[in-house]
């Protein structure tokens, strides 16, 4: 009976955690790197990829929506590490309409497809190469909670039980309050 109650838990469990797809998880093998890509971009064309990066624009055309993107390294498990060292930028092409509102700018985001070709644009007055991305899936990651920072008091305030209150005193704002 506890085995039985064991493995329904981990079922549920499970069920409940995000679902991230397998090409987002685990490269194509060879899988090329940005910069690679955009000293030789003839040369990819038609090649599987898995790059991941944040969303700087989203330009919806007639019948597809390019997101570009700066790429950025990632992790293990396909997830692009915020403040990681970037080797471009990219456009992933998706098939029809995405909306705006839910792939924004500063969102983090993985893609999987092939290379479709290539495109020069402008940042700024600099002509860039973007490879471009035939999108066959994707995910887009959570924001990631921002960190709360506790600086410890200055150094000519004395407390003797900073940061461990005693028991009764450690949830109760000052002054006493009646609750």
């Amino acid at each position: 009976m506890r085995n039985i109650c064991r493995v329904i838990l981990i079922t549920l469990l499970s069920g409940c955690a995000t679902q991230v797809p397998l090409p987002i998880k685990e490269p194509p093998p060879g899988n090329p790197t940005v910069a690679e890509v955009r000293q030789e971009p003839q040369r990819f064309t038609g090649t599987a990829i898995r790059w991941g990066g944040v969303i700087t624009q989203v330009e919806n055309k007639s019948d597809r929506t390019w997101v570009e993107m700066v790429s950025r390294e990632l992790s293990t498990k396909g997830e692009p590490i915020t403040g990681s060292r970037s080797e471009g930028r990219f456009i992933a092409s998706f098939p029809g309409f995405i909306d705006p509102a839910v792939y924004h700018v500063g969102q983090r985001l993985t893609v999987a497809g092939t290379i479709k070709g290539e495109i020069t644009r402008p940042i700024g007055e600099f002509p860039y190469i973007f490879p471009i991305i035939a999108v066959s899936t994707s995910f887009l990651w959570q924001a990631e909670p921002e960190r709360v920072r506790y600086d410890p008091p200055p150094p000519w305030y004395y407390d003797p039980w900073w940061p461990y209150y005693p028991a009764p005193f450690y949830h109760r704002p000052y002054p006493p309050y009646h609750w």
